[in-house]
Formats: C-alpha cells, sequence, structure tokens
C-alpha cells in the first residue's frame, strides 16, 4: 500500500466537511499516512435537471476503478442500491440523526404552515409524504445544497423547506431547524444521515483501514435499508423510505411505499438479528413487493 491515500469526494461543503471528519478518524489511526482530498465534480452537480443516486456517485466510481483515487467518502443514500462489484463499502462512521426536518420563513416564528404553503423539495418520497400529511400544501421543486435551500426560504421565494437533519447538523445550521419531523409521517430515504466509505474490492489493506472509522451498528441498520431498498428495486426517485433500529442485537426495519400523490401508503416491518440485517431488509422487501409495490407505483404514474 502506498503512504499516500487519495481520498475522493463531491466538491459541496457538506461533502467536504464529512469527508474532513472521516479523515480526522483515519489520521489518528494511521499517523504514518498522509491522507489526501481530491474533490470530484459528479454529473448531479454539474447538471441539477438530474439528481438520481448515481449521479452523484457516477464520476468519482469512474476515478476509484481507474486507479486515480483509493478511497471514496459518499453520503450513504446516495449509494446505488447495487453496488458496482469492483466496490465495497468498507465503512459507515456513526450515523447522525436520520429524520427530516423542517426550516421555515421566520426560525424564531411558529412552527405550523398557513393552508396552501409553498414547500420546497426535490424528492418524490418527501413530496408524497407532505401531500399525505398535508394534502393542502404547495410542493415546490427546488434543487441545491443545503444552504441554497435555505437561502430560499429564508429570501420568501418558498415558505418552508423540508431537510434531512443531519446536513444541517453537519453545517451547524441546527438553529434554522423549525421541527423535526415524526418517522411515523416522514420515514427517512435508506441510509439517511449515514456516511459510507467505499474502496475498490481487491484493495484488502485499504479496507481495513478505513474499517478503523465504521460504526457496527450504524453499519448494520444500513445494511438494512440498503437491503430493503435492493429488494423492490426502489431508489431516490421513487416515493419509499425504510429505518432500522437496534436495540442490543435485536433489529427492527420498518419500510413503505407510497403513490406520489401520497394517497396511498403500504408500510411493513419486520425484526431480525444485527447479524441478519442484509437479508432482514431483502426479506421484507420481498414482502412489499407481494403487498404490491410495484403496482402501487405504477397505478400513481396513470
Amino acid at each position: 500500500m502506498t503512504e499516500r491515500v487519495r481520498v475522493g469526494t463531491r466538491r459541496s461543503r457538506l461533502a467536504r466537511v464529512q469527508t474532513d471528519g472521516v479523515l480526522e478518524r483515519l489520521r489518528r489511526e494511521a499517523p504514518d499516512r498522509t491522507f489526501e482530498v481530491v474533490p470530484i465534480d459528479a454529473s448531479g452537480d454539474r447538471d441539477r435537471t438530474v439528481g438520481g443516486s448515481p449521479d452523484f456517485t457516477d464520476t468519482i466510481d469512474r476515478a476509484l476503478a481507474r486507479g486515480e483515487i483509493d478511497l471514496a467518502v459518499h453520503s450513504a443514500k446516495d449509494l446505488p442500491v447495487e453496488l458496482d462489484p469492483r466496490f465495497r463499502l468498507v465503512a459507515t462512521p456513526r450515523r447522525f440523526d436520520p429524520r427530516d426536518c423542517l426550516v421555515v420563513g421566520s426560525p424564531t416564528g411558529g412552527t405550523e404552515l398557513a393552508r396552501g404553503a409553498r414547500v420546497g423539495s426535490s424528492s418524490p418520497r418527501r413530496r408524497a409524504q407532505l401531500l399525505r400529511w398535508r394534502p393542502d400544501l404547495a410542493v415546490v421543486e427546488i434543487r441545491g445544497n443545503v444552504d441554497t435551500r435555505i437561502g430560499l426560504v429564508r429570501s420568501g421565494s418558498i415558505d418552508a423547506a423540508i431537510l434531512a437533519v443531519a446536513g444541517i447538523a453537519r453545517l451547524g445550521r441546527e438553529a434554522e431547524i423549525a421541527r423535526k419531523l415524526p418517522t411515523t409521517e416522514f420515514l427517512p430515504a435508506p441510509a439517511q444521515g449515514a456516511i459510507a466509505v467505499v474502496g475498490r474490492a481487491i484493495d484488502r489493506g485499504l479496507s481495513r483501514l478505513a474499517q478503523a472509522v465504521d460504526d457496527a451498528p450504524t453499519h448494520a441498520r444500513v445494511a438494512a435499508e440498503r437491503g430493503f431498498a435492493a429488494a423492490i428495486e426502489g431508489d431516490c426517485l421513487r416515493p419509499m423510505g425504510a429505518l432500522a433500529t437496534l436495540r442490543g442485537d435485536r433489529l427492527t426495519l420498518v419500510g413503505e411505499v407510497l403513490t406520489p400523490d401520497g394517497r396511498t401508503r403500504l408500510r411493513g416491518a419486520l425484526a431480525g438479528t444485527a447479524g441478519d440485517a442484509e437479508r432482514v431488509g431483502n426479506e421484507l422487501g420481498r414482502k412489499m413487493l407481494g403487498r404490491g409495490a410495484h403496482e402501487l407505483w405504477e397505478s400513481g404514474r396513470r
């Protein structure tokens, strides 16, 4: 292994903060190594009209495959549900709060949204959940990083925005949060709030090094949620959510799919052990398919 480890990440401020946190721990674990951050523009950064999971990992994946970087740091929810077989998810540091939250026009005012309020989100999941919760809301398509989205609220372009608690917290902007949304109504995206460190499957030495930052409970929860998404062939362009919780070694996974308008929702839950996390996710996904998950999505498009 080389003494220099090149770590690829997106250029956004949030991506850099996440990567810096990973590298701070890696430097403590391997003080004899030099870790170099390699910022890379993903397709989703260059073209705001796109925004599916591969659009935020594609160019970084190519750099990893070509050997231009040695490790990659992603928001775990941006990973494709099926990793390229050349790669391996080697570590998931401790997860932040996975919930969604509302940022409203006046952070010191009330958190109740007026009838017909304009709420910004680019996520089909959040759109469906918002409309299920409050059918009177006008959901407005917005794109951009956390700072951009909060700026749209502050400027009055929209009345509120729904964002991930973890992203706001990592940027030190928790004071912007008006209300954290309950998972009973707003089940988060699979792996939301977690960070993924990805390496090449053949680089076992680097994988062992990166595993020093892994948090086993987070890894199990992420594996279950990603297993669910893979089984139902879901991604961030379809309205679906999943959240695993752990009590000791007992893992409980809740998953859901919705029609785009939020009028119909299928929810299911399954329990197992942390060691069987991916299997639990796959099994719950298959159960949801049996209940008509794909038919639900198709009906919502007609």
